[in-house]
């Protein structure tokens, strides 16, 4: 996946979405019904999807607020409905309600090998412009973790090394920061931070480090925190390597089935009010304080990489959605095919990761030094006798969870479909009948109020969750509506659901992401205008006079339109008209965008906007790949020799140049491992489990560069010999 350790990367879009075609304007559909009648679990319990009648389809609507956002990770929606979202390289974004514009906020010193960087955001409970402006940031500090040097070409230090001694593991330990800053006056204030917690890391090695946040309704703050593991090494099945000489990263027994680390676990914790740093432990976690080798913090345990998770308000229980391994098929010596899971939590649990992948399938007890297979485990009573094991030995029963589902579509839920599995926990709406007063109402229906959603980074779609006390149905939501590798989703104070989304590539920002809004239209749509801007020139020197023009811009519904300028992306409307000009007399980048404005029809005053680079004086550095090329082949395990040409108005530093190795998995990938320089090397990963002749791998490797002004990339992707 993105920067998240997502697995089961087999890419299928949901055939009701109709995925060609994305645009970054708006969509207008209805949704329809699954036709899709019930099933029964092995233990009785009923499961299934809902019907749904055709007169239950309501009109919805998608309005791109940012079709560039970076790398997106996580999003946090504000009182106002001003929305504030992350990327990996540590920029904060936010899209103003108002006017549309977005502008960079904050940004955060990460590192950001492999797949850490910045992570999360979430808004203080209480938080309030005036009287509470608490972020929280779940990040990766620089520390002082070995880099790759790029004057040692064949030798990459910032990758941990696979075998070694614990002297040679020990300079990779770090830790993933929860902390809290100030948001005000527009922007995120590094020197507000108060920190909380720390959670440990094992670096220079892929993968699963989590990290989403969310408050319960007593102010506890829960954090999602995946288990830190390579998976690549075990045939796709449970990384159980206890090896000696082995780095302790291929072992998930030393995390997530680890009672005294907190890895692989749901954290709960009570932040110290106002601008005090540091926690308390609430009463009622898995472990009572105090009990030797527990964390007091765990909430549940035995999870793979829970990347996101949501809370009912109403009800604080807990959704969450943990990852599944590669096994494409089971094997009786090792253990059950790939399962994604979905789980409602309403009380301290234990989920079985890496024993067992629900209560009924565990895995086998697999000798990596003998590669001979032992008996299946109990989840029942598991017992962690790994030696990297620091916590208790026996074991809580494994939990099970209430959606779980591999590759092949599922007996118990077909509208889970089929394909990749990487399950997304949403958030569950609450109606709240005073956004039916807003003069552009866009609030959901209160028929969907209390329905959790569940959405599918592989799969692009949305589907909500009717939990019942014999089991759950599931039920199609949003179902034309592109939702292209859904990275977050959360419902605004309008009523509007908010989507992040990751797009297709690799690592960097790929060219469908977008950060959107779905507005729910009633009976009688009065739909958002689909704003277009272009600009000539978009480059040049200054006095730079540029030429803006609206044209292909309509309204769905042939309403009369306002149009407004903001030419340097300050928030601040500049001129109106739909072709204005604007002359640029100082250096730099600047974001221009239009807003469009409905000033007709029932409901008034609908906008969207659309914005466009316009780059003086400095120009963007472009980078090429001299080697390796497209046309070039390896077999994984190679050492790859690369040469990155840089072109630039300003000098070039080649030690500013960054190399990342990303294991590719259809469309998406795993970064493994980034060297510095404009040459050097990178060891391709030997991905086990997988058939690099039909499971469509390769090698992807991303060169990118500053100039401390402007930032460019360049990509290529190697095939591996004998392919297809």
């Amino acid at each position: 996946m993105p920067a998240t350790g997502h697995e089961g990367h087999s890419h299928q879009a949901d055939q009701d979405q109709g995925h060609a075609g994305h645009d970054h304007a708006t969509g207008t559909l209805r949704t329809g019904g699954s036709g899709h009648g019930y099933g029964y679990e092995a233990d009785g319990r009923k499961t299934g999807d809902r019907k749904v009648a055709a007169a239950d389809s309501p009109t919805f609507q998608k309005v791109t607020l940012n079709d560039r956002p970076g790398e997106p990770m996580d999003l946090a929606v504000l009182p106002n409905s001003d929305v504030l979202h992350t990327t990996r390289a540590g920029v904060i974004w936010r899209n103003d309600a108002r006017t549309g514009v977005n502008s960079v906020v904050g940004k955060i010193d990460v590192y950001n090998h492999d797949e850490e960087g910045l992570q999360s955001i979430a808004l203080d409970p209480n938080f309030s412009m005036k009287k509470n402006n608490w972020v929280y940031l779940y990040y990766s500090p620089p520390l002082k973790t070995p880099k790759d040097d790029p004057a040692t070409l064949s030798i990459n230090e910032g990758d941990a090394p696979l075998e070694g001694k614990p002297w040679q593991f020990k300079k990779y330990k770090g830790y993933i920061q929860l902390s809290k800053f100030k948001y005000a006056n527009g922007k995120v204030w590094n020197g507000t931070e108060r920190k909380i917690m720390q959670v440990p890391v094992d670096r220079g090695i892929c993968c699963h480090v989590g990290g989403d946040i969310v408050f319960d309704s007593a102010g506890n703050l829960l954090l999602a925190t995946g288990d830190d593991s390579n998976p690549f090494e075990s045939d796709g099945f449970a990384p159980l390597d206890e090896r000696a000489m082995r780095n302790p990263a291929f072992d998930a027994q030393r995390t997530a089935a680890n009672t005294n680390d907190l890895r692989g676990k749901i954290l709960r914790i009570k932040p110290k009010a106002g601008a005090k740093a540091g926690y308390t432990i609430p009463k009622g976690n898995l472990f009572k304080k105090g009990t030797p080798k527990t964390k007091p913090q765990i909430y549940a345990m035995g999870l793979r990489n829970p990347f996101r998770i949501e809370i009912n308000p109403r009800t604080d229980d807990l959704y969450v959605a943990d990852y599944s391994p590669d096994a494409n098929t089971a094997d009786p010596k090792r253990g059950p095919a790939g399962h994604g899971k979905w789980a409602v939590i309403d009380k301290p649990s234990n989920y079985g990761w890496p024993y067992c992948a629900t209560r009924r399938l565990p895995y086998n007890d697999y000798n990596f030094a003998t590669e001979k297979s032992g008996k299946k485990f109990n989840c029942k009573a598991p017992v962690n006798t790994s030696v990297h094991n620091t916590g208790l030995r026996k074991l809580p029963p494994v939990v099970q969870p209430e959606i779980w589902y591999t590759y092949p579509k599922s007996k118990q839920f077909p509208l889970l479909g089929e394909g990749g599995i990487s399950p997304m926990a949403g958030p569950a709406y609450q109606y709240d009948k005073r956004t039916e007063k807003q003069k552009q109402p866009v609030a959901w229906p209160r028929r969907f109020s209390g329905t959790p959603l569940l959405y599918e980074w592989s799969r692009d779609w949305v589907r909500g969750v009717n939990v019942k006390r014999n089991g759950v149905a599931l039920q199609k939501v949003i179902a034309g509506i592109v939702t292209d590798n859904p990275m977050d989703m959360e419902f605004g104070p309008d009523g509007a659901l908010y989507i992040l989304e990751y797009g297709d590539g690799y690592f960097a920002e790929n060219p469908d992401a977008q950060l959107s809004r779905v507005d729910f239209l009633g009976g009688s749509p009065n739909r958002s205008p689909k704003p277009k801007i272009s600009a000539d020139p978009v480059n040049g020197k200054k006095p730079l006079k540029v030429q803006f023009s609206s044209k292909g811009t309509k309204d769905p519904d042939g309403d009369k339109l306002r149009y407004k300028w903001d030419f340097n992306g300050d928030g601040k409307f500049d001129a109106t008209g739909r072709n204005p000009v604007h002359t640029y007399k100082k250096n730099g980048l600047f974001r221009a965008t239009l807003t469009v404005t409905d000033v007709g029809g029932k409901h008034r005053g609908r906008h969207a906007s659309a914005d466009i680079d316009v780059l003086v004086g400095n120009q963007a550095p472009v980078l090429e790949f001299v080697t390796p090329t497209p046309e070039d082949t390896f077999e994984f395990g190679d050492v790859v020799q690369y040469e990155v040409k840089v072109t630039d108005d300003q000098p070039v530093d080649c030690n500013d140049v960054t190399v990342t190795y990303i294991l590719g998995h259809a469309t998406h990938g795993h970064p493994q491992s980034t060297a510095g320089g404009c040459t050097g090397s990178l060891r391709t990963t030997v991905p086990g489990g997988h058939d690099p002749a039909t499971d469509d791998l390769s090698a992807v490797f991303v060169a990118q560069y500053s100039d401390g002004r402007q930032a460019g990339s360049a990509e290529v992707r190697l095939q591996p010999s004998g392919s297809n």
